[in-house]
């Protein structure tokens, strides 16, 4: 398409773009690229310093900048049609929305899943090969369950959601509306609950319910699951990654993301619009407030506040463990100057 009709398509006024400077500047996009590999036809973005020298070198058609006058006027220089935003990569992600849609299977059932007689079924609704569909299953309308996806009884799930391949979702689930489970993904399994006693580990069954709120996304090979009473519950639109352990009972709130393979024990609250970092570990019962951040490979004992970063293990606020870091390889230096004034003290 025209850059002119990619404008328009984002919803963009002209005179944030190059149109209102250089209207003849209007190449053909045919495509999106990442900054570092751009070429003439493609459009990429810039956001932040780390790449804003690239305009002076790269040969893409176009650009998503942001409203920095300087990186525009190169752009318009060197004949690069541009469009000036505020969140340079979030209008990216639309563009790519207009070259790109995930493939959508036809609205059919195959002849060998295998559904029950009681279980509910919506319009619209495709349900792939060697599908397993128990008992007191409520399906909503246009709902996608790809081929090997097992759904034990009296689970419900939402209008538009999609169930990727070979995922898992156990009973007393509640999947809401549009969500996206992943490949490999396990929802309400049994939480690892066992009472100690004097002649080993008494199983404590789990017959509360895990609930996933609308527009939640769940990546591949992660595990939520049902605690013993009460709820596991996922807030709508929180994202997750692969590989991330979400314990029995816990409490995620709305709006985060959890980065791959962080792991919650039982009982953990996590507020709205918090960020967990890769490989983040939080104890049992830990809260963790409304907008906090959580740095990779942190280990969360006790509460963190909300609006919080904090990094380490244990987790301590962020800016202290940036000037721990700093003396940390001086501490071989450090230790023998401590022994020589020891040593000096003795004598």
């Amino acid at each position: 398409m025209k850059f002119s009709e990619l404008v328009q398509k984002l919803n963009l006024a002209t005179d944030r773009t190059s149109l209102s400077v250089n209207p003849n500047c209007n190449p053909e996009i045919q495509g999106i690229a990442p900054i570092d590999q751009v070429t003439k036809g493609a459009i990429s973005y810039i956001e932040g310093a780390k790449f804003a020298a690239r305009v002076k070198t790269i040969e893409a058609s176009a650009l998503i900048l942001p409203p920095d006058e300087e990186l525009q006027r190169q752009a318009t220089e060197r004949g690069i049609a541009w469009m000036g935003v505020s969140e340079p990569r979030l209008f990216f992600a639309r563009a790519i929305a207009l070259f790109y849609q995930p493939w959508k299977p036809t609205p059919e059932i195959n002849p060998s899943a295998v559904i029950h007689p009681e279980a509910q079924v919506g319009d619209g609704v495709y349900i792939g090969a060697h599908v397993v569909i128990q008992a007191g299953v409520k399906i909503g309308d246009r709902v996608c369950i790809h081929p090997n996806v097992v759904i034990y009884p009296n689970v419900q799930i939402g209008d538009r959601t999609i169930l990727h391949a070979n995922c898992t979702i156990h009973e007393r689930s509640q999947i809401g509306a549009d969500c996206v489970i992943h490949s490999g993904a396990v929802i309400g399994a049994e939480g690892f609950g066992f009472v100690p006693t004097k002649d080993g580990w008494f199983k404590m069954e789990q017959s509360g319910y895990t609930v996933l709120e609308d527009g939640v996304e769940v990546g591949c090979n992660t595990a939520i699951d049902r605690p013993a009473v009460g709820e596991t519950r996922i807030g709508h639109h929180t994202k997750i990654d692969n590989l991330v352990q979400i314990g029995h009972g816990c409490q995620v709130g709305g709006a985060c993301a959890i980065a791959a393979q962080a792991g919650l024990a039982g009982g953990v609250n996590v507020g709205n619009r918090v960020i967990l970092a890769g490989q983040v570990g939080i104890a049992n019962q830990a809260k963790i407030g409304d907008g906090a951040i959580v740095t990779a490979k942190t280990g969360v004992h006790n509460n963190v506040e909300a609006g919080a970063i904090v990094s380490g293990t244990p987790a301590v606020p962020h800016k202290l463990y940036l000037k721990v870091s700093a003396i940390y390889h001086r501490l071989p230096e450090m230790y023998h100057t401590f022994k020589q004034l020891q040593k000096h003290k003795e004598k």
